[in-house]
């Protein structure tokens, strides 16, 4: 498996619903963090130099598994790895855990495509941002 990525959040209340457990849409949050995080720590990608660079990655494709749901306060530990990467997408995988129990919360996967801000189009994986991902999959 390629390197992992570990961060660790603790659910806000804003990110729950009346019965204090995490709104499904919230889970998304936490894999945008996950992925910017790889790409800043592993990858030395800060995601503000990619859109400096006149890039951005947009998410094209998105499945999630819930498996257990986690409520206000807890922490969780969002695991990203990148799966794969092809000539204008990264795919990255995902496992969240709930911290105090080792509990699988979700599986997912992201898929991103590499867009250029300038004609707002799918572009090629720039050369820097592609190396820097080769090594997470060597």
């Amino acid at each position: 498996m390629a390197i992992q990525h570990e961060m660790r959040l603790r659910v806000r209340y804003s990110e729950t619903d009346q019965m204090g457990v995490v709104h499904h849409a919230s889970y998304l949050i936490y894999l945008e963090e996950g992925r910017t995080a790889l790409m800043r720590d592993n990858l030395n990608l800060p995601y503000e130099e990619v859109e400096r660079a006149g890039f951005a990655f947009a998410v094209r494709k998105l499945d999630v598994r819930y498996r257990q749901g986690a409520v206000y306060g807890d922490e969780i530990v969002v695991h990203t790895h990148i799966e794969g990467m092809r000539g204008a997408s990264i795919t990255y995988g995902y496992r969240l855990l709930r911290a105090s129990d080792d509990a699988l919360l979700i599986t997912g996967s992201v898929e991103t495509v590499c867009m250029s801000l300038e004609t707002m189009g799918p572009a090629s994986i720039p050369d820097h941002i592609r190396e820097a991902v080769q090594t997470q999959l060597d």
